[in-house]
């Protein structure tokens, strides 16, 4: 019988991160996943014949090229090149086992037509999407949001950010509806409208963060890992390893050992293992989450790229909800070839959305008709899951589901919330640092 300080259940990006972060705060981690693989629920398949496999579905047909090319997301998402996840990517080092590439624009769906998200000021006046007078109130506000500091009240322009909402901030600015409608979806990436009428701090903070991401590729805020996402967690996997992380992979769990109402070990086939502490994905402790909705998402294999993005390789297109009269945004990932993901001249694209009806794969049509013509479609659709409790009582902390969105902000708070709980500590990148050098010279 072997004893961790902490036992991780499914190999996940969140997973692995928190079990990579955990390990060089000094706890002695065991990972266990029951698939032969890294990712989970997140993984990239490859070769192409698992994909069909995995849906189902006969082929793959000829002219797809070599299976072993294929490197294919189940659950797609871009990274903001100044944002959380790769700021945890620099300071642990994972990047010495990855590689990565621009994604090449961003788009935004309006009118039956997709335009580019315009960001700096050239683009701003060059763009389609507003007429004359709004590009002006549009580069106001670009430029109060650039110069806002939330410590310095001088940046406010008389707009206190704790209680002065988006929506009154867009009015100050006299913003039309389209500019509005671009701005909260393609910038500040609000699935819903929900944020209109919250205080406008978040919102200031994510087109910020946005607009950064963009300052430092000059072209696209976003970045991906060549290969695939599924890199990602076999990076920090790898990191881990270094620094004690023990890993099972094709390896079942029998059961989670209770003793008084706190997690004691896991039992796997016939083994015990003890533990003070249980991470675990949502598969692993279906007794312990709720659902809060659905995901459809639809994996689409094409050999063109797509119209209006100047044959692009790859790129994120965002159809708002009001475009298509929904209440959540539709949200369409591409790469390619490029990216090392599939054969010369072949193209992945995903749509994905929150399920709002009891016909899902009609919601997701908007998106599909942009692809077209598609060479084949694999439709998912799952449950969107959160925890019933914190876990502090019991020590057994359950992390979130995937959403529909095309980018790891709602992953990366998740992280940190887990990593508050867990550790009793916020998540702070200054001191994970220290302790990452502290634990490197050791």
């Amino acid at each position: 019988m072997s004893e961790f300080d902490v036992i991780v259940l499914g190999t996940g990006l969140k997973e692995c991160i928190l079990s990579c972060l955990l390990s060089i705060c000094g706890k002695k981690v065991l990972h266990i996943d029951q698939n032969p693989y890294y990712g989970g629920e997140s993984a990239s398949i490859s070769p192409l014949e698992e994909l069909y496999k995995r849906f189902q579905v006969p082929g793959p047909p000829k002219g797809m090229g070599r299976g072993k090319d294929w490197n294919v997301d189940l659950i797609p998402k871009f990274m903001l090149s100044n944002g959380q996840l790769v700021k945890m990517l620099l300071f642990t080092e994972v990047t010495r086992y990855l590689d990565f590439k621009v994604v090449e624009g961003s788009y935004v769906y309006k009118g039956g037509k997709v335009y580019k998200v315009p960001v700096t000021d050239t683009e701003a006046q060059t763009s389609d999407l507003m007429g004359m007078f709004d590009k002006r109130r549009f580069r106001k506000l670009l430029l109060f949001v650039l110069n806002f500091e939330e410590h310095d009240p001088r940046t406010y322009q008389d707009m206190d950010p704790h209680r002065t909402t988006v929506r009154d901030v867009f009015r100050h600015f006299d913003l039309g509806a389209d500019v509005v409608e671009f701005i909260g979806h393609a910038l500040a990436l609000h699935g819903t409208d929900d944020y209109l009428d919250q205080p406008c701090l978040q919102t200031i903070q994510r087109i910020k963060l946005y607009s950064e991401s963009v300052a430092r590729y000059d072209h696209s805020p976003y970045l991906y890992p060549l290969y695939g996402l599924g890199e990602l967690p076999q990076g920090f996997a790898r990191l881990s390893a270094q620094h004690g992380g023990t890993y099972m992979l094709n390896r079942h769990v029998d059961d989670i050992i209770m003793e008084n109402g706190k997690v004691a070990g896991v039992k796997s086939q016939g083994e015990l293992f003890r533990c003070k502490q249980l991470l675990c994905d949502p598969a692993y402790a279906p007794n312990r989450v709720k659902k809060v909705g659905r995901v459809i998402r639809v994996v689409c294999l094409l050999n063109h790229p797509i119209k209006n993005t100047q044959d692009a390789n790859s790129c994120q297109i965002i159809i708002p909800n009001t475009q298509v009269h929904r209440k959540s945004d539709i949200y369409i990932c591409v790469v390619s070839y490029a990216h090392n993901v599939a054969p010369e001249g072949k193209y992945i694209a995903v749509v994905s959305t929150a399920v709002e009806t009891s016909n899902p794969e009609k919601e997701v049509q908007p998106g599909l008709a942009l692809l077209e013509p598609i060479t084949e479609k694999f439709v998912s659709i799952s449950n969107l899951v959160v925890p019933t409790d914190d876990g502090k009582r019991s020590q057994v902390f359950v992390s979130r589901s995937y959403n529909a969105t095309s980018h790891f902000g709602a992953e990366c708070e998740d992280i940190k919330d887990l990593f508050c709980r867990m550790t009793g500590s916020e998540f702070s990148f200054k001191d994970f640092q220290r302790k990452f050098e502290v634990s490197t010279e050791d």
